[in-house]
């Protein structure tokens, strides 16, 4: 039982007796958590209860329900809107409460809040509670940073420098003031300044805030990038200690580190990878064995050797969580002497490793395996476009280059197949995507954006890395120890009862409970409609049911991938759970299995699996940010010109459009003029009142780009071809208000507004970019995507693998 469905048992007792005081051991009791070692997890779980002020503690030890919190008021995180008023969001399975503008107490985005309740929600008509912000527990905006103005003509009072133009569309409502009292910049400059004064009800729209850094001017190649690193607060610059301990890291494999290793330098292996990528961290090797099954071999670089705990390196990487790749370049979890240098499987130089063999039988099972610390020297570093001519189109050339390799191969390519074929089997889903990579010049501007095609190569690398993840995460959850898993838990009742709703209106039938859904349940909805035209809104609609992939000490499972066990093994690297994965491993191999080697670690893989997470979808933001920065730069040399689109997404304020290079944009409701459009929310369609023209999504328009906003990241276009959709009967019998409602032409806040009602699970191919979005499978992804030289282009991903 993890710690949230611990959590949830507590408050289901405090709230059916709230008048009653319990001790640890009468709670331990109830939840039948009396074994060995279960003791510290229901504390961990009432010291969160009591934090959050849900239950209190008395003098002689004995928790009791807050009868007083419970009733007055409510705690979340709020969610600003440009448009001033936002959503607190209490708790992530129910709907946010909606803050009017007047109600905010002017918060910011992401602050902690206290609310009461103002107005029940109605499920039923799609209606969410309401509520007023009583109280700021938590700011969690600390610094901004932005472009300094002089603004001499504004008549700023004594004491203060000039303005700081903040492009966070959330903070659009505020200005920022600069105090005399640090650093002294020069207009054009971009400044990281600390907020010294937040908005209050005699000032609800300044803040004002001390320069504490200059960061270049606003014209320098990347400073755009920048400013997204540090809006989103990512560690980017290593600390001197980080870099002294990497530098003295040996740049070979010592003597001594080859004890204990079994040696594997006499085989032939080979990494697979993109072009461009230094930073190499798997290598792989396939060959039939007599009795027709396969070996395979996964062998990952030992960063854990290097990277010891309560060291600079691992507090850095730990801090760091996961790379982050930002178009032109990372922001790595490891130094480079690392990343690219001693843990990078570079070949024909010995590395230590941490190996998983497997043999997998005709079925795709794997019918035995093995974990080991081992010492290889790569073969050859295969690229995925050299791979694929060989396995794909049998390039005589290439195929000459590499021909003692050509046999393993084809042994990989068949071993792929049949393990594709078993995970078919068992109902992993497979969602199709298009992934795109963003070309810059050495200004950093966009001049193309080419499309990503996966072929063999790429997907039966994955295959490799699914396998050798499940194994490991197999094979520790059957000895019972603590350890690091990826988990993607079932879609949640609600979740599910909107879909097959949904799917009832379109005549798609499902076989099984919805009170049971399985991976496979999901697959077969998928394929039946596969190829019609209602499988783009299909496929978004399963998209929305998913939970989201994320770390935890608790064997989940993993719904996408139809898994029972599955971790994050294969990326050290790039990845902190993977690091930390390593170390356990070496833990129980080396020391074995004992309480106090299970003790060791045991009370950190809580907060390691919440902050690394948290971490991931941190890096993630900041590449979605990024992409849809460049993708709006992109297309802002392209207005006034026509493309063609398809519906992405559908909503009551308009239609988002998707073009062949995966930009995304907006076509208002006011830019459809032919006819007045009634949005369908279960059938996601805008329908012609009069015309009964219909837009759902999937369906190919023609559009014209007419706007382009860089600095909010925003496209919008207009149809170029309007009154040629088709015609649907949707709105037969639907009741229609006898009065159109007033169109509101300005769609400011439209966009965010959208994500706050569940669009950013949805399929958005700019502002949700390909490489991040943990939509195929829900994100378990085996391999993040590598980067190479700091100028290079990273490899997109989406279907690929990075986040699974």
């Amino acid at each position: 039982m993890n710690k949230e469905n611990i959590i949830e048992k507590l408050t289901g007792f405090f709230e059916a007796e709230p008048t009653q005081k319990f001790s640890v051991e009468q709670m331990v009791q109830k939840l039948g958590m009396e074994g060995a070692g279960q003791f510290k997890f229901v504390v961990q779980a009432l010291t969160q209860l009591e934090h959050d002020k849900k239950v209190l503690l008395d003098d002689e030890g004995r928790f009791s329900w807050n009868v007083a919190a419970d009733t007055a008021a409510l705690t979340g995180i709020f969610h600003a809107n440009d448009r001033g008023y936002g959503f607190v969001t209490v708790d992530p399975e129910q709907p946010d409460y909606f803050i009017n503008p007047t109600a905010t107490m002017s918060a910011l985005n992401g602050d902690e809040v206290r609310i009461e309740e103002t107005g029940a929600g109605d499920p039923k008509i799609n209606k969410r509670p309401e509520g007023k912000i009583v109280e700021i527990i938590a700011h969690s905006l600390t610094q901004v940073v932005g472009e300094f103005q002089d603004a001499a003509d504004e008549n700023l009072p004594a004491g203060i420098l000039g303005l700081v133009h903040l492009k966070d569309k959330k903070l659009s409502n505020f200005k920022f003031l600069l105090e005399d009292k640090g650093l002294h910049p020069v207009a054009g400059e971009v400044i990281l300044a600390d907020i010294s004064a937040y908005p209050s009800a005699a000032l609800p729209g300044l803040l004002k805030g001390v320069a504490v850094k200059v960061l270049g001017n606003v014209n320098d190649p990347g400073m755009d990038i920048l400013q997204v690193v540090y809006e989103h607060e990512i560690p980017h610059e290593f600390p001197d200690d980080v870099m002294e301990q990497a530098e003295k890291t040996p740049d070979h494999v010592t003597e001594p580190e080859r004890e204990g290793r079994v040696d594997l330098t006499d085989q032939k292996l080979v990494t697979i990878d993109s072009i461009e990528s230094k930073d190499l961290d798997d290598a792989v090797n396939v060959w039939k064995l007599p009795n027709g099954n396969f070996h395979l071999g996964v062998h990952i670089a030992d960063v854990s050797h290097y990277v010891q705990p309560g060291t600079p390196l691992d507090r850095e990487a730990y801090e760091r969580g996961t790379s982050v790749y930002l178009t032109d370049r990372v922001i790595p979890m490891l130094p480079a002497k690392l990343s690219n240098g001693i843990c990078s499987l570079n070949p024909h130089v010995e590395r230590c490793a941490m190996t998983c063999e497997m043999e997998i039988d005709a079925a795709g099972k794997i019918v035995n395996h093995k974990i080991f610390p081992s010492l290889i020297k790569s073969t050859e570093r295969m690229t995925y476009i050299a791979i694929n001519k060989i396995v794909e189109s049998h390039d005589e050339k290439t195929m000459e280059q590499y021909q003692e390799l050509v046999p393993m191969f084809q042994d990989m390519a068949e071993l792929h197949k049949i393990l594709l074929k078993m995970r078919k089997r068992r109902g992993a889903i497979e969602f199709d995507d298009t992934e795109a990579k963003i070309i810059v010049d050495e200004q950093g501007h966009p001049t193309d954006i080419q499309l990503r095609e996966r072929g063999t190569s790429e997907r039966m690398v994955e295959s490799f890395m699914l396998a050798a993840n499940e194994t490991v995460a197999a094979h520790f959850h059957a000895l019972k120890v603590p350890f690091v898993y990826r988990i993607h838990e079932t879609p949640k009742p609600e979740k599910i009862e909107n879909l097959f709703e949904i799917l009832g209106t379109l005549g798609i039938e499902v076989a099984g409970k919805k009170t049971d859904v399985n991976p496979k349940m999901m697959q077969s909805i998928l394929k039946k409609v596969a190829g019609k035209p209602e499988e783009a809104m299909v496929s978004t609609m399963v998209l929305r049911s998913m939970q989201q992939a994320k770390y935890s000490p608790q064997p989940l499972g993993h719904f996408g991938i139809a898994a029972d066990d599955y971790t994050h093994f294969t990326s050290p690297i790039r990845r902190y759970p993977d690091l930390m994965v390593h170390r356990l491993i070496h833990l129980y191999l080396e020391q074995g299995l004992g309480q106090e080697q299970q003790d060791k670690y045991a009370d950190q893989l809580d907060s390691l699996t919440t902050h690394t997470s948290e971490a991931e979808r941190r890096g993630i933001s900041a590449e979605r940010d990024t992409d849809a920065m460049k993708k709006a730069e992109f297309m802002s040399d392209h207005v006034g010109e026509e493309f063609d689109a398809v519906v992405s997404s559908v909503t009551k304020f308009g239609m988002f459009i998707a073009l062949p290079n995966t930009v995304e944009g907006l076509i208002h409701i006011s830019q459809i003029q032919d006819d007045y459009y009634e949005y369908l929310e279960k059938q996601m369609a805008l329908v012609g009142r009069r015309t009964k023209q219909t837009y759902r999504i999937g369906q190919p328009v023609k559009v014209k780009l007419i706007n382009v906003n860089v600095e909010q990241k925003e496209v919008d276009f207009t149809l170029a071809e309007p009154g040629q959709a088709p015609k649907s009967d949707l709105l037969d019998g639907v009741e229609l208000p006898d009065r159109r409602p007033k169109r509101n032409n300005d769609h400011r806040g439209h966009r965010n507004n959208f994500h706050r009602q569940g669009g950013s699970n949805h399929k958005r191919p700019n502002g949700n970019n390909n490489r991040n979005r943990r939509s195929n499978n829900g994100g378990h992804s085996s391999r993040p995507q590598r980067q190479g030289g700091s100028r290079s282009n990273y490899k997109s991903n989406q279907s690929s693998n990075r986040n699974r």
